[in-house]
């Protein structure tokens, strides 16, 4: 096999949760383009349908959205068997749907703390136990999970955040050992700042966008699309001996 031709991914399907949006649909949108069918899940059936459809006008692939609260476990069991029912298999499952809760330790309820925990970390777990089987049974799978520059590193004011992102990539690292004897890679995604509508409120502020250029080298934020090529290479054969990864991307971010 050529080189560039084990970065195809022709034939596989991909589950790429909070895929409506942001980050999930640059990830969906460079699956898609690589060749992957892909299954789009958020919280919303109409949501979902919409990004999936417009994905599918847009690369020609099979794209369908699904609705899931990914902190429900028999939702999750519902949703994972109705995608391997419609596509037949999954291949790749990237574990995207995200929450984060910026404040002060004692401004945050121990509601507010709890939520993010539960989306953020919860969810991933959910959604990995729920393809175990199916994975095991195939001999093969690729998951790739979104933790964040804070799951290595922090900041004030990101206790709830930081401290899901740092389980997300505990989470990798131990199934990445789980799973080894069965062909299952698990890998992390570290993302910097990004220009998504999660961080809206902090691009928008010049203050403070203005402190996040100072600690990033490359002196910018990332774009959604710039994660595309590190979700493809993860996802194919291209990646067949990397597993328990946490990759950065972060202009740089978390190397002071």
């Amino acid at each position: 096999m050529k080189v560039l031709d084990s970065f195809r991914l022709d034939g596989r399907v991909a589950l790429v949760t909070g895929g409506n949006r942001g980050l999930g649909y640059a990830i969906a949108q460079a699956l898609a383009e690589a060749g992957a069918s892909v299954a789009i899940v958020c919280r919303t059936a109409a949501a979902a349908e919409t990004a999936a459809a417009a994905l599918s006008q847009l690369t020609g692939r099979e794209c369908r959205g699904f609705a899931c609260d990914v902190t429900q476990p028999e939702e999750v069991q519902a949703l994972v068997d109705l995608v391997i029912a419609d596509f037949g298999q999954v291949d790749i499952l990237v574990n995207n749907a995200g929450l984060n809760v910026r404040g002060a330790i004692e401004d945050l309820t121990l509601d507010q703390f709890r939520s993010v925990q539960e989306t953020n970390v919860t969810g991933p777990w959910l959604m990995c136990r729920a393809l175990a089987t199916h994975f095991k049974q195939r001999q093969q799978g690729r998951v790739i999970n979104l933790g964040s520059a804070l799951s290595i590193i922090s900041m004030p004011d990101r206790s709830a955040y930081s401290t899901s992102k740092g389980a997300v990539l505990q989470l990798t690292r131990t199934l990445a050992l789980e799973w080894a004897p069965f062909n299952i890679t698990v890998n992390c995604i570290l993302p910097g700042p990004f220009h998504t509508e999660m961080n809206r409120t902090l691009s928008e502020n010049p203050e403070v966008y203005k402190l996040f250029l100072a600690k990033i080298p490359l002196g910018r934020w990332g774009n959604p699309e710039e994660l595309g090529g590190l979700v493809v290479f993860l996802a194919s054969d291209a990646a067949s001996f990397i597993t328990g990864a946490g990759i950065a991307i972060d202009g740089g971010w978390t190397v002071h």
